[in-house]
């Protein structure tokens, strides 16, 4: 009898870490949890204590970052400088490795998010996928006939340039670019920032919701212009179905017939898994892949 195989999933966000188990032969998910992100050392222990708990023949994980994929770097596995205090120069994929004793792939939360989309609309390899999260933060990736585009460094277009929506006077939110970049004006935390009302709480119908719109398109045509993505995905919990029609207009009007694009409501779209479930789906699929590759 072949024996059972099961691979695990670290969505490692800046406010919780979401862990899962798979049954590989099933796609079952036989456990999961979610856990609070405090300290690295804390946080870690603990993922890893439910992993010995809920055993797995490979981990995929995607965090939060930046990181670095680069397999020949000193601190290959690593987050690097980050905002989120005391993370910095943590070795996460190391960490596991020793912990568990199996073989670990990470990437980006959203390069995650972006392979479990390219999984879940068919594996179609004649095409790009484009994936970005509109939440805490602003971040993207891109899937290219089933490969990561960024061979040795992760995109940041979160922290993209954009030019002020008219009337928008808010002096942004990045730490490190105030408010010339997509994630400095668009981020979850600029809702409250702009109202001093939290997001969840604004009527949708709240000017703050056209201006991160206007934002959010500037970035997507701006990637369709450098890499012109078959379907473009827009995730996280700041943007509803209703704004992306919004997004839709604004890149219309950016592009101003320029090129030819495809019907805009088939290019750009919400994410066709559930309940933010990508990142856990990709991966999954990527740690599906370690072991193929043994």
């Amino acid at each position: 009898m072949t024996e059972k195989k099961y691979v695990g999933s670290i969505e490692a966000g800046g406010t919780k870490f979401i862990l899962a188990v798979q049954d590989v032969e099933s796609g079952e998910v036989i456990a999961k949890d979610r856990i609070p992100t405090t300290t690295a050392e804390e946080t870690l222990q603990k993922s890893a204590e439910f992993f010995k708990k809920n055993p797995v023949n490979a981990l995929g994980i995607g965090t939060f970052g930046p990181i670095d994929i680069n397999p020949n770097s000193r601190t290959f596995g690593y987050i690097l400088d980050t905002p989120k205090r005391g993370w910095s120069g943590t070795d996460v994929k190391g960490f596991f490795e020793r912990e568990l004793n199996i073989p670990v792939v990470m990437t980006t939360d959203v390069n995650a998010s972006g392979y479990g989309e390219y999984i879940a609309r068919g594996r179609d390899n004649s095409k790009s996928y484009f994936y970005v999260t509109i939440g805490t933060g602003v971040g993207a990736g891109i899937v290219q006939a089933g490969k990561f585009v960024g061979l040795n460094n992760h995109p940041e277009m979160g922290h993209m340039l954009v030019r002020r929506y008219p009337g928008d006077d808010y002096e942004g939110n990045c730490p490190f670019h105030g408010d010339k970049c997509v994630e400095g004006m668009a981020a979850g935390p600029t809702l409250e920032g702009r109202t001093g009302i939290p997001g969840e709480k604004l009527s949708r119908d709240n000017k703050v919701f056209t201006y991160v719109a206007y934002y959010v398109a500037q970035l997507l045509y701006n990637v369709y212009m450098a890499s012109r993505p078959d379907v473009m995905v827009v995730g996280g919990s700041v943007l509803n179905d209703k704004d992306l029609e919004k997004v839709r207009e604004f890149f219309d009007e950016f592009n101003d017939n320029y090129v030819a694009t495809p019907d805009l409501d088939k290019l750009i779209v919400r994410p066709a898994v559930e309940n933010n479930g990508s990142a856990t789906l990709g991966d999954f699929e990527l740690a599906k892949e370690l072991l193929d590759n043994e």
